[in-house]
Protein backbone atom coordinates (compact mmCIF):
# COMPACT_ATOMS: atom_id res chain seq x y z
CA UNK A 1 0.00 0.00 0.00
CA UNK A 2 1.30 3.46 -0.86
CA UNK A 3 2.18 5.65 2.07
CA UNK A 4 2.46 9.06 0.43
CA UNK A 5 0.45 11.83 2.06
CA UNK A 6 -2.57 12.89 0.00
CA UNK A 7 -3.27 16.60 0.52
CA UNK A 8 -6.34 17.21 -1.64
CA UNK A 9 -9.98 16.46 -0.96
CA UNK A 10 -12.39 14.24 -2.90
CA UNK A 11 -15.12 15.75 -5.01
CA UNK A 12 -18.17 16.39 -2.88
CA UNK A 13 -20.83 13.72 -2.96
CA UNK A 14 -23.51 16.41 -3.03
CA UNK A 15 -23.70 20.17 -2.73
CA UNK A 16 -27.39 20.14 -1.82
CA UNK A 17 -26.68 20.22 1.90
CA UNK A 18 -25.80 23.89 1.84
CA UNK A 19 -29.47 24.71 2.04
CA UNK A 20 -30.64 24.80 5.64
CA UNK A 21 -33.75 22.87 6.54
CA UNK A 22 -35.84 25.20 8.73
CA UNK A 23 -37.33 22.35 10.73
CA UNK A 24 -35.96 21.66 14.20
CA UNK A 25 -35.74 18.67 16.49
CA UNK A 26 -38.09 19.17 19.44
CA UNK A 27 -38.40 15.95 21.42
CA UNK A 28 -41.31 17.18 23.55
CA UNK A 29 -43.39 18.03 20.50
CA UNK A 30 -42.47 14.84 18.66
CA UNK A 31 -43.41 12.71 21.67
CA UNK A 32 -46.87 14.28 21.67
CA UNK A 33 -47.58 14.18 17.94
CA UNK A 34 -49.03 10.68 17.62
CA UNK A 35 -48.58 7.09 18.64
CA UNK A 36 -45.41 6.86 16.60
CA UNK A 37 -42.31 9.02 16.37
CA UNK A 38 -41.66 10.44 12.88
CA UNK A 39 -40.36 7.95 10.34
CA UNK A 40 -37.04 9.74 9.85
CA UNK A 41 -36.16 8.87 13.46
CA UNK A 42 -37.04 5.18 13.07
CA UNK A 43 -34.00 2.97 12.49
CA UNK A 44 -33.94 -0.25 10.41
CA UNK A 45 -34.84 -3.42 12.28
CA UNK A 46 -31.27 -4.77 12.24
CA UNK A 47 -30.03 -1.58 13.92
CA UNK A 48 -32.77 -1.09 16.48
CA UNK A 49 -31.62 -1.26 20.12
CA UNK A 50 -31.35 -4.61 21.86
CA UNK A 51 -33.22 -5.39 25.06
CA UNK A 52 -30.84 -7.96 26.54
CA UNK A 53 -27.47 -6.21 26.86
CA UNK A 54 -24.83 -7.25 29.37
CA UNK A 55 -22.05 -4.97 30.73
CA UNK A 56 -18.70 -4.95 28.96
CA UNK A 57 -15.79 -5.97 31.16
CA UNK A 58 -13.79 -2.82 30.45
CA UNK A 59 -10.73 -2.40 32.68
CA UNK A 60 -10.55 0.37 35.27
CA UNK A 61 -7.19 2.14 35.07
CA UNK A 62 -5.70 3.95 38.06
CA UNK A 63 -4.18 6.93 36.26
CA UNK A 64 -2.64 8.42 39.39
CA UNK A 65 -0.97 5.06 40.04
CA UNK A 66 0.52 5.06 36.54
CA UNK A 67 1.75 8.64 36.91
CA UNK A 68 3.27 7.88 40.34
CA UNK A 69 6.06 5.95 38.67
CA UNK A 70 5.59 2.91 40.90
CA UNK A 71 6.85 0.04 38.73
CA UNK A 72 4.10 -2.37 39.79
CA UNK A 73 1.31 0.15 39.15
CA UNK A 74 2.84 1.25 35.84
CA UNK A 75 3.17 -2.34 34.67
CA UNK A 76 -0.41 -3.17 35.61
CA UNK A 77 -1.82 -0.07 33.93
CA UNK A 78 0.07 -0.61 30.67
CA UNK A 79 -0.88 -4.29 30.58
CA UNK A 80 -4.59 -3.59 31.07
CA UNK A 81 -4.64 -0.80 28.50
CA UNK A 82 -2.76 -2.91 25.95
CA UNK A 83 -5.14 -5.87 26.33
CA UNK A 84 -8.27 -3.72 26.06
CA UNK A 85 -6.98 -1.59 23.18
CA UNK A 86 -6.02 -4.62 21.09
CA UNK A 87 -9.45 -6.18 21.62
CA UNK A 88 -11.99 -3.34 21.52
CA UNK A 89 -10.30 -0.04 22.38
CA UNK A 90 -12.38 0.82 25.48
CA UNK A 91 -11.19 1.37 29.06
CA UNK A 92 -12.03 3.58 32.03
CA UNK A 93 -9.70 5.88 33.94
CA UNK A 94 -10.12 6.79 37.59
CA UNK A 95 -8.01 8.97 39.92
CA UNK A 96 -7.79 11.27 36.91
CA UNK A 97 -7.36 14.57 38.73
CA UNK A 98 -10.33 16.38 37.14
CA UNK A 99 -12.06 18.68 39.63
CA UNK A 100 -15.48 17.36 40.70
CA UNK A 101 -16.76 20.91 41.12
CA UNK A 102 -15.90 21.67 37.49
CA UNK A 103 -17.82 18.58 36.39
CA UNK A 104 -20.85 19.59 38.47
CA UNK A 105 -20.88 23.11 37.05
CA UNK A 106 -20.51 21.78 33.53
CA UNK A 107 -23.59 19.59 33.96
CA UNK A 108 -25.61 22.47 35.44
CA UNK A 109 -24.84 24.79 32.54
CA UNK A 110 -25.52 21.99 30.08
CA UNK A 111 -28.94 21.40 31.60
CA UNK A 112 -29.85 25.08 31.38
CA UNK A 113 -28.74 25.35 27.75
CA UNK A 114 -30.63 22.37 26.35
CA UNK A 115 -33.80 23.26 28.25
CA UNK A 116 -33.75 26.82 26.93
CA UNK A 117 -36.15 27.88 24.13
CA UNK A 118 -35.12 26.91 20.60
CA UNK A 119 -34.53 30.53 19.64
CA UNK A 120 -31.90 30.79 22.37
CA UNK A 121 -30.10 27.62 21.28
CA UNK A 122 -30.19 28.76 17.67
CA UNK A 123 -27.82 31.59 18.54
CA UNK A 124 -25.07 28.97 18.43
CA UNK A 125 -26.41 27.19 15.33
CA UNK A 126 -23.81 24.95 13.72
CA UNK A 127 -23.42 25.52 9.99
CA UNK A 128 -22.94 22.68 7.57
CA UNK A 129 -19.34 21.52 7.33
CA UNK A 130 -18.31 23.15 10.62
CA UNK A 131 -17.33 21.47 13.89
CA UNK A 132 -18.54 24.15 16.31
CA UNK A 133 -22.08 25.03 17.27
CA UNK A 134 -25.51 23.70 18.16
CA UNK A 135 -27.14 20.88 16.21
CA UNK A 136 -30.65 19.52 16.69
CA UNK A 137 -30.37 15.89 15.63
CA UNK A 138 -29.12 15.91 12.01
CA UNK A 139 -32.26 17.67 10.78
CA UNK A 140 -31.36 19.53 7.60
CA UNK A 141 -28.29 17.38 6.96
CA UNK A 142 -29.79 13.89 6.63
CA UNK A 143 -33.35 12.70 6.01
CA UNK A 144 -33.29 9.22 7.54
CA UNK A 145 -31.90 7.38 10.57
CA UNK A 146 -31.83 10.62 12.52
CA UNK A 147 -30.40 10.43 16.06
CA UNK A 148 -32.62 11.30 19.00
CA UNK A 149 -30.32 13.96 20.44
CA UNK A 150 -29.11 17.53 20.49
CA UNK A 151 -25.47 18.59 20.64
CA UNK A 152 -23.34 21.65 21.29
CA UNK A 153 -19.75 21.45 20.04
CA UNK A 154 -16.67 23.61 20.46
CA UNK A 155 -13.33 23.61 18.68
CA UNK A 156 -10.41 23.64 21.08
CA UNK A 157 -6.65 24.15 20.85
CA UNK A 158 -4.31 24.50 23.85
CA UNK A 159 -4.07 28.14 24.87
CA UNK A 160 -0.31 28.21 25.19
CA UNK A 161 0.01 27.06 21.58
CA UNK A 162 -2.54 29.34 19.89
CA UNK A 163 -2.73 32.20 22.43
CA UNK A 164 -6.49 32.02 22.24
CA UNK A 165 -9.35 30.86 24.44
CA UNK A 166 -11.36 29.50 21.54
CA UNK A 167 -14.29 28.09 23.51
CA UNK A 168 -14.90 31.32 25.42
CA UNK A 169 -14.52 33.38 22.26
CA UNK A 170 -16.99 31.23 20.31
CA UNK A 171 -19.59 31.50 23.08
CA UNK A 172 -19.13 35.25 23.41
CA UNK A 173 -19.33 35.84 19.67
CA UNK A 174 -22.30 33.58 18.97
CA UNK A 175 -24.33 33.75 22.16
CA UNK A 176 -23.54 37.10 23.74
CA UNK A 177 -21.88 38.47 26.85
CA UNK A 178 -24.61 37.12 29.10
CA UNK A 179 -23.10 33.65 28.49
CA UNK A 180 -19.71 34.66 29.87
CA UNK A 181 -19.80 32.19 32.79
CA UNK A 182 -21.10 29.49 30.44
CA UNK A 183 -18.12 29.96 28.13
CA UNK A 184 -15.67 30.08 31.01
CA UNK A 185 -16.81 26.72 32.39
CA UNK A 186 -16.45 24.91 29.06
CA UNK A 187 -13.11 26.59 28.36
CA UNK A 188 -11.88 25.21 31.71
CA UNK A 189 -13.41 21.82 31.00
CA UNK A 190 -11.72 21.60 27.59
CA UNK A 191 -8.38 22.58 29.14
CA UNK A 192 -8.79 19.87 31.80
CA UNK A 193 -9.57 17.30 29.09
CA UNK A 194 -6.53 18.41 27.11
CA UNK A 195 -4.25 17.76 30.09
CA UNK A 196 -5.94 14.44 30.80
CA UNK A 197 -5.65 13.31 27.19
CA UNK A 198 -1.91 13.99 27.11
CA UNK A 199 -1.41 11.91 30.25
CA UNK A 200 -3.37 9.09 28.64
CA UNK A 201 -1.18 9.41 25.54
CA UNK A 202 1.86 8.74 27.71
CA UNK A 203 0.14 5.61 28.98
CA UNK A 204 -0.75 4.48 25.46
CA UNK A 205 2.80 5.06 24.25
CA UNK A 206 4.29 2.94 27.02
CA UNK A 207 1.69 0.23 26.49
CA UNK A 208 2.82 -0.03 22.87
CA UNK A 209 6.47 -0.30 23.82
CA UNK A 210 7.52 3.02 22.30
CA UNK A 211 8.88 6.14 23.97
CA UNK A 212 6.55 7.49 26.61
CA UNK A 213 6.67 11.02 25.20
CA UNK A 214 6.12 10.07 21.53
CA UNK A 215 2.33 10.44 21.30
CA UNK A 216 2.18 13.16 23.95
CA UNK A 217 4.46 15.34 21.83
CA UNK A 218 2.50 14.49 18.68
CA UNK A 219 -0.72 15.78 20.26
CA UNK A 220 0.57 18.72 22.30
CA UNK A 221 -0.56 21.20 19.64
CA UNK A 222 -3.85 19.38 19.06
CA UNK A 223 -6.96 20.79 17.37
CA UNK A 224 -9.70 18.99 19.25
CA UNK A 225 -13.46 19.08 19.77
CA UNK A 226 -15.52 19.26 22.96
CA UNK A 227 -19.11 18.11 22.54
CA UNK A 228 -22.10 18.27 24.87
CA UNK A 229 -24.58 15.48 24.11
CA UNK A 230 -28.19 15.74 25.24
CA UNK A 231 -30.50 12.73 24.76
CA UNK A 232 -34.13 13.62 25.59
CA UNK A 233 -36.70 11.10 26.75
CA UNK A 234 -38.40 9.20 23.95
CA UNK A 235 -41.81 7.56 24.09
CA UNK A 236 -40.65 4.80 21.75
CA UNK A 237 -36.99 4.18 22.54
CA UNK A 238 -37.17 0.73 20.98
CA UNK A 239 -37.49 2.32 17.53
CA UNK A 240 -34.69 4.84 17.53
CA UNK A 241 -31.11 5.54 18.66
CA UNK A 242 -29.49 8.48 20.40
CA UNK A 243 -26.37 7.97 18.28
CA UNK A 244 -26.17 5.41 15.52
CA UNK A 245 -23.49 2.69 15.26
CA UNK A 246 -20.16 4.25 14.37
CA UNK A 247 -16.44 4.31 15.06
CA UNK A 248 -15.04 7.67 16.09
CA UNK A 249 -12.92 9.10 13.26
CA UNK A 250 -10.91 11.11 15.80
CA UNK A 251 -7.87 9.89 17.77
CA UNK A 252 -9.10 9.48 21.33
CA UNK A 253 -12.48 10.06 22.97
CA UNK A 254 -12.79 10.90 26.67
CA UNK A 255 -16.41 10.58 27.76
CA UNK A 256 -18.12 11.45 31.01
CA UNK A 257 -21.63 10.08 31.53
CA UNK A 258 -24.27 11.28 33.95
CA UNK A 259 -26.21 8.73 36.01
CA UNK A 260 -28.27 7.43 33.06
CA UNK A 261 -27.09 4.41 31.06
CA UNK A 262 -26.96 4.48 27.27
CA UNK A 263 -23.48 3.72 25.90
CA UNK A 264 -23.18 0.37 24.13
CA UNK A 265 -20.16 -1.23 22.43
CA UNK A 266 -20.15 -4.03 19.84
CA UNK A 267 -17.71 -6.66 21.13
CA UNK A 268 -17.63 -10.43 20.44
CA UNK A 269 -20.47 -10.03 17.91
CA UNK A 270 -22.92 -8.60 20.43
CA UNK A 271 -23.82 -5.29 21.97
CA UNK A 272 -22.52 -4.72 25.49
CA UNK A 273 -23.07 -1.74 27.77
CA UNK A 274 -20.69 0.49 29.69
CA UNK A 275 -22.65 1.56 32.78
CA UNK A 276 -22.17 5.09 34.17
CA UNK A 277 -19.42 5.57 36.73
CA UNK A 278 -19.34 9.16 38.04
CA UNK A 279 -15.80 8.67 39.35
CA UNK A 280 -14.39 7.60 36.00
CA UNK A 281 -14.03 8.69 32.40
CA UNK A 282 -14.67 6.28 29.55
CA UNK A 283 -11.80 6.32 27.04
CA UNK A 284 -11.91 4.81 23.57
CA UNK A 285 -9.54 4.59 20.63
CA UNK A 286 -10.61 6.38 17.45
CA UNK A 287 -9.87 5.68 13.79
CA UNK A 288 -7.02 8.18 13.58
CA UNK A 289 -5.17 6.63 16.51
CA UNK A 290 -5.79 3.17 15.09
CA UNK A 291 -3.98 4.39 11.97
CA UNK A 292 -1.20 5.84 14.15
CA UNK A 293 -0.67 2.38 15.67
CA UNK A 294 -0.81 0.68 12.25
CA UNK A 295 -3.98 -1.13 13.25
CA UNK A 296 -2.58 -2.65 16.46
CA UNK A 297 -5.06 -0.78 18.67
CA UNK A 298 -8.70 -0.96 17.61
CA UNK A 299 -11.37 1.61 17.02
CA UNK A 300 -14.58 -0.14 18.06
CA UNK A 301 -18.17 0.17 16.89
CA UNK A 302 -20.41 1.83 19.50
CA UNK A 303 -23.75 3.61 19.82
CA UNK A 304 -26.01 5.39 22.31
CA UNK A 305 -29.55 4.30 23.18
CA UNK A 306 -32.33 6.39 24.72
CA UNK A 307 -35.13 5.60 27.15
CA UNK A 308 -38.69 6.67 27.95
CA UNK A 309 -38.08 7.71 31.54
CA UNK A 310 -35.06 9.99 31.82
CA UNK A 311 -32.98 12.31 29.69
CA UNK A 312 -29.28 11.51 29.40
CA UNK A 313 -26.31 13.88 29.27
CA UNK A 314 -22.66 13.25 28.40
CA UNK A 315 -19.50 15.21 27.64
CA UNK A 316 -17.21 13.95 24.89
CA UNK A 317 -13.73 15.34 24.28
CA UNK A 318 -12.39 14.24 20.90
CA UNK A 319 -8.61 14.51 20.82
CA UNK A 320 -7.35 15.25 17.31
CA UNK A 321 -3.89 16.12 15.98
CA UNK A 322 -3.07 19.49 14.50
CA UNK A 323 -4.80 19.66 11.15
CA UNK A 324 -1.71 19.71 8.94
CA UNK A 325 0.17 16.96 10.75
CA UNK A 326 0.78 13.75 8.87
CA UNK A 327 -0.83 10.73 10.51
CA UNK A 328 1.85 8.05 10.26
CA UNK A 329 2.79 5.28 12.73
CA UNK A 330 6.28 5.16 14.27
CA UNK A 331 8.57 2.69 12.52
CA UNK A 332 8.63 0.39 15.53
CA UNK A 333 4.90 -0.30 15.07
CA UNK A 334 5.28 -1.18 11.39
CA UNK A 335 7.97 -3.85 11.43
CA UNK A 336 6.03 -6.62 13.12
CA UNK A 337 2.73 -6.24 11.28
CA UNK A 338 2.25 -8.15 8.01
CA UNK A 339 6.00 -8.28 7.33
CA UNK A 340 6.42 -4.55 7.72
CA UNK A 341 3.50 -3.46 5.53
CA UNK A 342 1.49 -0.37 6.29
CA UNK A 343 -2.19 -0.88 7.09
CA UNK A 344 -3.20 2.66 6.14
CA UNK A 345 -1.73 5.38 3.92
CA UNK A 346 -0.50 8.68 5.36
CA UNK A 347 -3.10 11.41 5.65
CA UNK A 348 -3.70 14.69 7.44
CA UNK A 349 -6.37 15.10 10.09
CA UNK A 350 -7.87 18.15 8.38
CA UNK A 351 -8.53 16.04 5.32
CA UNK A 352 -10.09 13.17 7.26
CA UNK A 353 -12.24 15.63 9.23
CA UNK A 354 -13.60 17.26 6.11
CA UNK A 355 -14.27 13.83 4.64
CA UNK A 356 -16.54 13.04 7.63
CA UNK A 357 -18.13 16.48 7.78
CA UNK A 358 -18.96 16.97 4.12
CA UNK A 359 -18.66 13.72 2.22
CA UNK A 360 -19.35 10.69 4.43
CA UNK A 361 -21.60 9.98 7.38
CA UNK A 362 -19.43 8.30 10.03
CA UNK A 363 -20.21 4.63 10.59
CA UNK A 364 -18.24 1.43 11.18
CA UNK A 365 -16.44 1.72 7.82
CA UNK A 366 -15.29 5.35 7.85
CA UNK A 367 -11.53 4.75 7.95
CA UNK A 368 -11.77 1.94 5.39
CA UNK A 369 -13.81 4.10 3.00
CA UNK A 370 -11.44 7.01 3.46
CA UNK A 371 -8.39 4.78 2.89
CA UNK A 372 -9.98 3.31 -0.23
CA UNK A 373 -10.50 6.77 -1.64
CA UNK A 374 -6.85 7.60 -0.97
CA UNK A 375 -5.74 4.42 -2.75
CA UNK A 376 -8.04 5.06 -5.71
CA UNK A 377 -6.71 8.59 -5.92
CA UNK A 378 -3.30 7.19 -6.92
CA UNK A 379 -4.65 5.81 -10.16
CA UNK A 380 -5.51 9.25 -11.54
Amino acid sequence: MATECIATLPQRFSDNKTKEDPSLFDANSLNQLSNHIPQQFVWPDHEKPSTDVQPLQAPLIDLAGFLSGDSVLVSEATRLVSEASKKHGFFLVTNHGVDETLLSRAYLFMDSFFKAPSCEKQKAQRTWGESSGYASSFVGRFSSKLPWKETLSFKFSPEEKCHSQNVKEFVSKKMGDEYQDFGKVYQEYAEAMNLLSLKIMELLGMSLGIERRHFREFFEDNESILRLNYYPQCNQPELTLGTGPHCDPTSLTILHQDQVAGLQVFVDNKWQSIPPNPQAFVVNIGDTFMALTNGIYKSCLHRAVVNSERERKTFAFFLCPKGDKTVKPPEKLVGGVMSGEREYPDFTWSMFLEFTQKHYRSDMNTLEEFSNWLKNRRSF
